[in-house]
């Protein structure tokens, strides 16, 4: 949603569409999740961790991405371009963390946001992506998202694991953390939720055919699985 008044005058508190990866890596003791620190200074959850991922920006939506199915339809119920999301995610992952979420092909077009990691010989592919998770932020916060939470394997990453060097300075404290552990962190409420969601998963529960979505579009909240 747009942030634009008609004053002209940025509005902050407007709802934005925002996308954000779970990334999950297994080790000898179990899985890992990718998590950074927000700033103390951040206008929006300062000092908490949480996983990389931020707002959409008009040009996701010219990135080309390949998504699948049951995914892209699931998000093109409440979006016009659900493939922006996934570009976001892939997007706002490598500015955050420096890691690249793609496949080898040569990219001469890509827009300038993106040059670095064109150059690298890759082109963003979402296919690693699933949608799990959907939250508005509610009322009364200084910044408000719609955000979508993708999971995603490690593997689906080109390059060192554990090389942040590329990463902006947004996130600190940049590291994997055993994921029966992450809770233990500062953390937003959200975030637990989804956290939790992901623990079950990787306990060896079946992930269901619908998408949780928790909606504080309004003063009211409303819990409900997208289809």
């Amino acid at each position: 949603m747009s942030e634009s008044t008609n004053t002209g005058v940025i509005d902050k508190t407007a709802i934005r569409d925002a996308a954000t990866i779970i990334l999950l890596r297994q080790t000898a003791h179990g899985p890992d999740v990718l998590m950074g620190q927000r700033g103390a200074k951040a206008a929006f959850m300062p000092d908490k961790f949480v996983f990389p991922g931020g707002a959409v920006d008009t040009t996701d939506a010219d990135i080309p991405v390949t998504m699948p199915d049951p995914c892209r339809a699931r998000l093109a119920q409440a979006h016009d371009l659900p493939d922006a999301l996934a570009a976001a995610a892939i997007r706002e992952m490598w500015e955050e963390t420096g890691l690249m979420m793609g496949l080898p092909g040569d990219w001469p077009d890509a827009p300038a946001d993106w040059q670095g990691f064109a150059a690298h010989g890759l082109r963003p592919s979402a296919k690693g992506l699933r949608f799990i998770f959907r939250a508005i932020t509610p009322p009364g916060r200084p910044r408000r998202f719609d955000a979508r939470f993708f999971l995603a394997d490690a593997g689906a990453i080109t390059g060192d694991l554990d090389d942040f060097s590329a990463a902006c300075e947004e996130l600190s404290h940049l590291h994997w953390v055993p994921l029966a552990e992450a809770r233990k962190l500062n953390l937003p409420f959200i975030t637990e939720v989804v956290l939790a969601e992901v623990q079950a998963f990787a306990a060896g529960e079946d992930m269901p055919d619908t998408v949780p979505f928790f909606d504080n579009s309004t003063g009211v909240s409303t819990f409900r699985r997208i289809a």
